[in-house]
């Protein structure tokens, strides 16, 4: 009649296909059950249904947009939407990779932050090609699809970390010399990151390229790739230079968002690492994720000032404009990483002085949060606001 399994009742689901009667008892683990137990509970096939349904095959689980589907466990970080928390355990980059890859016996767990540290600063170069490569864009080009297309373009440089070239098996067989090439790739990454982002931004200024110095920081010498135009001397602002770190913190790990997504899918093809990388800049480049943002910015702009607002915030209930950087698909109140940012805001401020663009967004940020309208959505300022 139906299948039975050495399953706890306490802790499964039942459940009973009504086309066939067959009762199938799934665990259930960490509050999640897995989709693959549902293949189990076949039928067949009704007279004009769609033979791509496959119904003889077994039941699907449909859950378009990932709404309700847990693609991978972390010990790391964990979002409580109702609550408004993030709470990431491990924030620099060493320890979040020291993280996730435990308890996978790879070799970059046990590298100490100081080796980590030392080998990516050293990757930071880049070869002298890159210059004819990013020349080759527009003026105005998007930075994001600059660097979308550059971070495919590393990846050409490196054959010896391709598993195409190599063999699929390059990153898969968890010895040390497989975890020495995946390191060696992270390094280069992570270290040239900043160097292809500080290019495309000048590009976009018609400036020349800055080559990083040696004895700063991996966000110092972000800042001086972008912003050295030939004095003497130049060291980057300190509190800038802070500021900017604590954006790479808060945003270096957020559970499984659209780009980490994008990246974890693209490279179970056993791609090559840059090339999974450039896939996730591409899903970060759009409005409903990393270019939120931008929209922000966009905004701001057309409302022009602070007189402004209250004409702007009745269209945006007569849903005749949009409202950029306000409410989050996760977190029902305010998002925590936009007290941080507000914050650090404050502080850059006292250092640039302020400008009608940031007066008009306090003043938007003021109307809204006063606003019943807004209030009763829960639509709170997320972390594109004030970023």
């Amino acid at each position: 009649m139906g299948q039975q399994s050495q399953v706890s009742r306490d802790e499964s689901l039942t459940v009973r296909d009504n086309r066939t009667g067959k009762t199938v008892t799934i665990p259930i683990v960490d509050n999640a059950i897995p989709a693959t137990a549902f293949k189990v509970l076949k039928a067949s096939r009704k007279p004009g249904e769609r033979e791509e349904n496959e119904t003889d095959k077994g039941l699907r689980v449909q859950d378009k947009g990932f709404l309700n589907t847990a693609v991978m466990n972390s010990t790391i970080t964990y979002i409580d939407g109702e609550a408004g928390g993030a709470f990431p355990q491990l924030s620099f980059a060493h320890f979040i990779l020291r993280a996730y890859t435990t308890p996978v016996p790879v070799y970059s767990a046990s590298l100490p932050y100081q080796h980590f540290e030392t080998e990516v600063l050293r990757h930071g170069i880049l070869h002298s090609d890159a210059q004819g490569f990013f020349r080759s864009f527009r003026y105005d080009a998007h930075p994001m699809s600059m660097l979308t297309s550059a971070f495919a373009m590393l990846g050409s440089y490196y054959s010896t970390a391709n598993p195409s070239l190599q063999g699929q098996r390059l990153y898969t067989r968890g010895n040390e010399e497989a975890c020495a090439i995946m390191d060696r790739q992270i390094y280069r990454i992570i270290g040239k990151a900043t160097a292809l982002a500080a290019m495309a931004y000048r590009i976009r200024q018609g400036r020349d390229f800055v080559t990083r110095p040696n004895g700063l920081s991996y966000t110092g010498s972000f800042m001086y790739q972008m912003d050295h135009i030939g004095e003497e001397d130049y060291v980057p602002n300190p509190v800038l230079e802070k500021a900017l770190d604590t954006l790479f913190l808060i945003h270096a790990d957020h559970e499984l968002n659209a780009s980490c997504t994008t990246v974890l899918q693209t490279g179970s093809s056993l791609v090559d690492p840059y090339s999974a990388i450039a896939a996730g800049c591409a899903s970060l480049y759009g409005p409903l994720h990393g270019g939120a943002n931008e929209a922000v910015i966009r905004m701001l702009i057309s409302i022009g000032s602070p007189e402004n607002v209250p004409a702007f915030i009745e269209a945006v209930k007569r849903r005749e404009k949009t409202l950029s950087g306000f409410g989050h698909r996760v977190y029902k109140t305010s998002d925590p990483r936009s007290f941080i940012v507000r914050k650090t805001a404050d502080e850059v401020f006292k250092v640039t002085g302020k400008d009608e663009l940031l007066e008009t967004a306090m003043a938007l940020h003021d109307a809204a949060m006063k606003d019943e309208y807004f209030i009763k959505r829960k639509l709170a300022p997320n972390v594109d606001f004030w970023r």
